[in-house]
């Protein structure tokens, strides 16, 4: 059963609630149902009976392809989700740096090559990794009164007599310790090796998938489900075994133009994060065909394109902005049962 998470009128966190009750509060005007990225949530309009909060915890499981993400106290699993992982970027920015290459090679304008520089920081394709879950935890603090966070403390692949390299120059190690940082800045951080993990899943009975892709629980959340469990206790099993599955909505970066150019050598603008003044990702209500989200827009710049929520499957490209209401921002989408 998934619970309902309950903020007062003035977004002011409480515990959750079952959604029978939630309903009931519904129906009587005691509160006001919202969504906050594809969660359900309540507001009450109506002074609470009681704000006592109890520990809660997050637990994260982090994965090449996969990710697992527990809210739970010690009574109640409250929230069980499995994100796609952000894995796009490194091929996007190889595709940007051949495109480059290829203008300075032909008479184009170009920037200037700048010699010598160094890079530092993190890669993007790490970094985009780490910044997710930084969002998906802080989305969670909004409805949730959290009070611990665990993740497991995964790994880079050490080199034999590199002891510069495996703490300071593994691109994984500095990304995470910057992850953790921001983290800490929520809520206190708990690292968990992937071992005592493995031990603590023996102790409770629980077994773990090697079907990393599906979206049942013991796949990844079951890890998750753990880590949340060794910080807050409770039951030796989960109650709530249901998996919101979630696949974030890539939204292409605006480039000078398509890489192939179309009839005539004429090639169009591509890109960005708005559509006639919306934001792409947005969820929309459209008159025919219902919540959906933006897209693009086609080459005049006069419609936009409308997105299923549950597939991501393009439903139209002529979708006019007066028709679309506009409901509220979105970063990811959830995936419906295949």
């Amino acid at each position: 059963m998934q619970f309902v998470p309950v903020v007062d009128s003035n977004q002011r966190l409480l515990m959750p609630t079952i959604p029978a009750r939630a309903e009931r509060w519904i129906k009587s005007g005691k509160a006001t149902p919202f969504f906050r990225k594809g969660i359900f949530c309540v507001r009450l309009n109506v002074e609470p009976s009681n704000r006592y909060t109890q520990p809660v915890a997050v637990g994260i499981d982090p994965g090449s392809k996969r990710e697992g993400y527990t809210v739970k106290s010690k009574s109640h699993t409250f929230l069980n989700q499995q994100f796609h992982a952000v894995d796009w970027v490194k091929d996007a920015e190889e595709s940007s740096t051949n495109a480059r290459r290829a203008r300075r090679n032909r008479k184009t304008p170009y920037r200037l090559n700048r010699q010598n520089r160094k890079r530092g920081g993190i890669p993007p394709s790490t970094l985009a990794r780490w910044q997710f879950k930084i969002r998906v935890v802080k989305v969670f603090a909004t409805i949730f009164p959290i009070s611990s966070i665990g993740i497991e403390d995964v790994k880079a692949i050490a080199k034999k007599g590199c002891t510069k390299w495996n703490t300071s120059f593994s691109p994984l190690e500095v990304g995470k310790k910057w992850c953790y940082s921001e983290l800490e800045r929520i809520a206190p951080v708990t690292r968990f090796d992937g071992y005592n993990t493995y031990l603590t899943r023996q102790e409770l009975g629980l077994k773990k998938s090697k079907a990393k892709l599906s979206n049942s629980f013991n796949a990844h959340c079951v890890d998750s489900w753990v880590m949340a469990y060794l910080m807050v206790g409770g039951d030796s099993g989960p109650e709530n075994t249901a998996v919101m599955e979630c696949k974030p909505i890539r939204i292409y970066r605006r480039q000078l133009h398509v890489f192939n150019p179309g009839k005539d050598g004429y090639r169009r603008p591509y890109g960005g994060s708005m559509s006639q003044g919306l934001k792409r990702g947005g969820i929309v209500k459209h008159p025919k065909y219902g919540k959906c989200y933006v897209g693009g827009e086609d080459a005049k710049k006069s419609r936009i394109s409308l997105h299923s929520l549950g597939t991501g499957k393009r439903l139209c490209q002529n979708a006019k902005k007066q028709d679309c209401k506009f409901l509220a921002y979105n970063s990811w989408r959830t995936v419906k049962p295949s």
